[in-house]
């Protein structure tokens, strides 16, 4: 139902990413920050404003893919480190290092048990994608979510940079709890 009423939404605003980047057969490693398909099989991709309606909704949960900054390695004894604030879109969940090309088996269970919470145990409930404009975290993580079975996915390669553009809001977010390696 939402799908329909997206897809004309999306034949008024065209195309979301126009440069010819094909779909890998796999997940997409570095450089993350690189130009993105138009498309992810399975999924809806939605630019800033068809993602706004979804949001004005209520009824898709967000999910925020960035990775969190790791902690320098040569930092002296003593210093205080200090993770750099994630600004998102309001309400997402924020899943930190689940749209890599490979994953532990602990961080794989991290999304699984993120996206469980976050769609109610659903995997019919819609769920959107998304990390920062270009970056293939969050179309890894929405194929990983296709590939568990979820039926309804959202991808926003434009993520929270074109969210920002439009003059929607953005909120410091935490990373739901149980990250491996925290």
């Amino acid at each position: 139902m939402i799908r329909a009423g997206l897809a004309a939404l999306m034949l008024l605003a065209g195309p979301v990413v126009a440069q010819g980047v094909a779909e890998p057969e796999g997940y997409r490693g570095q450089p993350y920050r690189a130009p993105v398909p138009e498309t992810l099989a399975g999924a809806v991709v939605v630019d800033a404003k068809a993602a706004h309606v979804l949001w004005q909704r209520g009824e898709v949960a967000f999910v925020d893919v960035l990775p969190r900054a790791p902690k320098p390695a040569n930092l002296p004894a003593g210093t205080i480190w200090r993770d750099k604030p994630r600004l998102s879109i309001p309400g997402a969940v924020w899943l930190p290092n689940t749209g890599y090309e490979r994953i532990a088996p602990e961080t794989e269970a991290y999304l699984r048990e993120g996206l469980a919470e976050a769609t109610g145990g659903d995997p019919g409930h819609p769920v959107l994608f998304f990390c920062l404009e270009d970056c293939w975290m969050s179309w890894n993580a929405a194929k990983r979510a296709l590939e568990m079975g979820y039926s309804e996915v959202y991808w926003f390669p434009e993520g929270t940079d074109g969210w920002g553009v439009e003059g929607y809001p953005l909120e410091r977010v935490e990373a739901r709890p149980g990250e491996p390696g925290t």
